[in-house]
């Protein structure tokens, strides 16, 4: 059952009417909405780190690490466990309470696997949720990733349905949604957004949010990315930037949509304004990246984050805590 629509699913004309609402109505419900199930002055801080970079088989226009386009990112074998725990402790003196691990795969190899669970007891020991993205799962290595103790499993359905073959051709939008299912059916939180900026049309995040609404339920942490620029890649000739207010519209929306998840600013703050951040905030972002590198791509430096919470008064959370 969807949460906050019990009778029915979200269509697209209905999230597209409440994204074209004029902007201080459309703000008043997110943030009424988000003010129903989080502190609105708390955001959660994760730590994203790769943990196998480079020569993914996946052909995703916008990602530096496909084998298929020359975009100068070298191929990496896993990291070490100790390493990635190292990593993971200095995240959370950094603020981190969430330590997200990333493999450039298009699925795990079982033999992988005994090292990828033993960075997530690991992690987890350490006091941090733990949340892993290796691409395509079985049932059975879902399984194993629970019994490691992972909270939250990364899947991101990238764009809407209709635009999905325009940016990927070696998957369909059907295997994520078949991994996300099998997530879900292993008792593992799922979390999965998508990414703007390349090239899709606003229908396009539209209809991507709504396919995250109506997942049952849905997911209970949405990354909201905006592309960065990667030289080599097929969406470097079609992207171009979202526009400020309709990335605040995005966000706004997504709260809206799913107003029990955390909605999360991902990839491409670096390039956003204060200004922006915190009118995404209002919206109802309530969780951010922090750290200097997302995967391969640049993000803000913590202390920077830190001054902009400071500014608007807003604090750190473990998760941004459920209004009584």
């Amino acid at each position: 059952m969807q949460a906050g629509r019990p009778d029915r699913r979200w269509t697209e004309a209905e999230a597209a009417a409440l994204y074209a609402l004029p902007f201080p109505e459309l703000m008043f419900r997110a943030q009424s909405a988000h003010r129903r199930h989080f502190d609105p002055a708390a955001i959660e801080q994760a730590s994203l780190l790769s943990i196998k970079t480079g020569g993914c088989p996946e052909d995703c226009g916008y990602c530096s690490q496909s084998a298929a386009y020359a975009t100068g990112v070298k191929a990496t074998k896993l990291m070490e466990v100790e390493r990635v725990v190292a990593e993971a402790a200095r995240a959370k003196a950094g603020g981190a309470t969430r330590f997200c691990m990333g493999a450039a795969w298009r699925s795990p190899k079982d033999r992988d696997m005994d090292k990828v669970c033993a960075m997530i007891a690991g992690v987890r020991a350490l006091g941090l949720e733990t949340c892993v993205t290796l691409g395509m799962l079985t049932p059975d290595q879902v399984d194993r990733l629970r019994e490691a103790g992972l909270d939250y499993y990364n899947h991101n359905i990238d764009t809407s349905r209709e635009f999905y073959p325009e940016i990927i051709t070696t998957r369909t939008i059907d295997d994520r949604l078949e991994t996300l299912g099998h997530v879900r059916d292993g008792g593992i939180k799922v979390c999965c957004g998508g990414i703007v900026g390349m090239g899709e049309t606003i229908a396009d995040r539209i209809g991507m949010l709504v396919l995250l609404a109506n997942l049952d339920p849905p997911p209970e942490s949405v990354p909201i990315n905006m592309w960065n620029e990667i030289r080599g890649t097929p969406v470097l000739d079609k992207g171009e930037p979202v526009e400020p207010i309709a990335l605040v519209r995005l966000v706004a929306l997504a709260r809206i949509l799913m107003p029990e998840s955390i909605v999360r600013l991902s990839a491409g703050r670096d390039s956003m304004s204060d200004e922006t951040q915190s009118l995404c905030f209002l919206a109802g972002a309530n969780s951010i990246f922090t750290g200097d590198v997302l995967l391969t791509t640049a993000n803000p430096q913590r202390d920077r984050d830190a001054a902009l919470l400071a500014k608007l008064g807003m604090r750190p959370a473990a998760v941004a805590a459920r209004a009584r």
